[in-house]
């Protein structure tokens, strides 16, 4: 993908979106084709760590024995210890934790009872505490650099729809920041495609609240469906009163024409016969 497509998609994406009284996030929509979801080989299930921080507020539930239990306390947003899992005994309960929060982080030792009691409801979600990503800690970790790479790290999953939607970046953000991370997410999710790029269908840039543009496209999505190419055309400007009265004035005939017309034509005699 070219540095420069992704920059003038960008700046129309900022023109040609409403303002609004907050900051909008800048979202990366690629959709693909020619996959089978039903395929384990042909999904996207990954997390990727961005470059460039996205001000991102995130919240982060960790599963930790007593041992781990105040490091813990210091960074995350809830603490959840094994011996308070019997809490969670009905399915509305874990799906609503399972809502709660963006990410799941898990002691190691404990990992067995994790999967045994939120598996099933973390794991469609992607929210699994993952050892990929380093969210499965030794008793000894700190926990506070993984807190902090999790900020701008950015799940990429493939549900129901050959499409994978993520946030790069904040309208007020510099562009190049932006671009960067559009690359990085876009360069982690072609090589593991069964294809590659070539099942890469489009990729596309929006605003929260504004339209998606198809990166090197001049038209947005929206004007494509509505069949709109580029700027919408301005209707013309409807005549002023002097100006159709010399349009008037124009298509009436002169003075001398009128008398002429209104002449009397001349009999001709007829020749008289000798």
């Amino acid at each position: 993908m070219d540095k420069e497509l992704i920059a003038s998609t960008l700046k129309k994406v900022k023109e040609n979106s409403p303002k609004k009284n907050f900051k909008q996030s800048i979202d990366l929509i690629i959709n693909l084709k020619g996959l089978d979801l039903k395929k384990p080989e042909h999904q996207i299930n990954m997390f990727v760590a961005l470059y460039h921080d996205t001000r991102k507020k995130i919240s982060v539930c960790a599963f930790v024995d007593a041992d781990m239990e105040t490091n813990a306390k210091e960074v995350c947003d809830e603490v959840i210890l094994v011996d308070q899992f019997n809490r969670f005994k009905g399915k509305a309960d874990i799906k609503k934790l399972t809502n709660k929060h963006d990410f799941f982080i898990a002691q190691a030792s404990i990992m067995p009872k994790v999967a045994t009691v939120f598996g099933r409801f973390l794991g469609p979600r992607g929210k699994m505490p993952n050892p990929k990503l380093g969210s499965v800690l030794p008793t000894n970790a700190n926990i506070k650099p993984l807190y902090d790479k999790l900020k701008n790290t950015v799940s990429l999953v493939t549900k129901n729809e050959p499409t994978i939607k993520c946030k790069v970046g904040i309208e007020d953000m510099n562009d190049d920041a932006v671009i960067d991370n559009v690359l990085t997410v876009y360069n982690s999710v072609v090589p593991k495609l069964p294809n590659e790029k070539h099942n890469v269908k489009s990729a596309m840039l929006k605003l929260t609240m504004g339209p998606a543009f198809i990166i090197g496209k001049e038209e947005s999505e929206e004007d494509k469906k509505t069949g709109k190419k580029g700027k919408e055309k301005k209707a013309p400007k409807e005549k002023t009163q002097q100006e159709t009265k010399k349009d008037a004035t124009k298509e009436e005939p002169k003075p001398e024409a009128k008398k002429e017309a209104q002449k009397p034509k001349k009999k001709t005699k007829s020749k008289e016969t000798k």
